[in-house]
């Protein structure tokens, strides 16, 4: 009868892993998950985030990521860094709108409103609420930097949620290949900036003559805010991307030392536009390194 029990067992967790994609608020005995945390609701659009918390002595420190996707696609589900989780962090994985649905600042708000609902929430959920890093790739680089760069920029704070008193500002930003000049964009790939091939293009409001107009492409450009107060910046980017081209990390890095700022940029020999070896060692323990590097002691 012992022996009947496990296949019944088995098929009742199976069929809920179908139906809820897990067993219950624990992915491991020392990770706490809550998923499909609702931030904000523009227009009546859920946004929602999700908390990973590891089991640690105290309050862990935690670190946002941004997904990538052209800001017309992608997902929070999987993050790539969620590996820090092991290392003493939590972790929250962020949506936000895609530009079928909005267009820029509406990105930026929609990460600011996260960051303001995650700060008002750290004794609800037992992380540390003071100290925050961000980090994204892609798309989710961009507005990685946008956070870290914007502080303070009234236009960019937006209004969504419900703890407008507080504070967006991060203390620690990562960004994997994000563009952060798109005056720069248009002037050395054009191909990319002013058609469809890339989702800037729909991002600043492209028109089908594929004119953007240079105010936008100038406002929606994180290296048009770095300033003397911007928190570090550690930059990863492949030797051979050409979707976003190494000039743009280039850039953002070039500006933030010609501010006094802390930055570094990793370069990924032979590496394009993503791929799991951003993720992994050497790269993962240089961004633990800078974590660890910034975080409270």
């Amino acid at each position: 009868m012992v022996t009947a029990k496990f296949p019944t067992l088995t098929l009742g967790i199976l069929a809920t892993v179908l139906m809820t994609g897990k067993l219950s608020g624990q992915d491991t005995p020392d990770l706490t998950v809550h998923r499909d945390l609702v931030f904000a609701s523009p227009d009546g659009q859920p946004l929602k985030l999700d908390l990973y918390l590891p089991a640690v002595a105290g309050k862990a420190p935690l670190v946002i990521w941004i997904h990538g996707g052209g800001w017309r696609a992608g997902s929070k589900a999987k993050p790539p860094i969620r590996k820090v989780t092991e290392h003493g962090y939590a972790l929250a994985s962020i949506s936000y709108r895609f530009t079928d649905t909005a267009i820029f600042p509406a990105q930026v708000h929609d990460c600011k409103a996260a960051v303001r609902w995650l700060r008002a929430n750290p004794e609800r959920y037992g992380y540390n609420g003071d100290w925050i890093a961000v980090a994204g790739s892609s798309a989710g680089g961009y507005l990685a930097l946008m956070l870290g760069v914007t502080d303070g920029v009234d236009s960019l704070e937006g209004t969504l949620g419900d703890h407008a008193k507080e504070s967006s500002a991060v203390q620690a930003v990562v960004d994997y290949f994000g563009p952060s000049d798109f005056v720069l964009r248009g002037k050395t790939q054009p191909d990319r900036a002013y058609t469809e091939k890339s989702g800037s293009f729909a991002l600043l409001g492209g028109l089908r003559d594929g004119k953007v107009s240079p105010e936008i492409e100038k406002t929606a450009s994180p290296a048009h805010y770095v300033s003397s107060d911007d928190p570090p910046l550690l930059v990863f980017h492949g030797t051979q991307d050409e979707v976003v081209r190494m000039d743009q990390s280039e850039h953002i890095v070039n500006r933030y030392t010609d501010a006094g700022l802390s930055a570094k940029l990793v370069t990924v020999p032979m590496a394009g536009h993503g791929g799991v070896r951003f993720f992994r060692d050497p790269n993962f323990s240089t961004l633990l390194r800078f974590l660890d590097q910034h975080r409270p002691q």
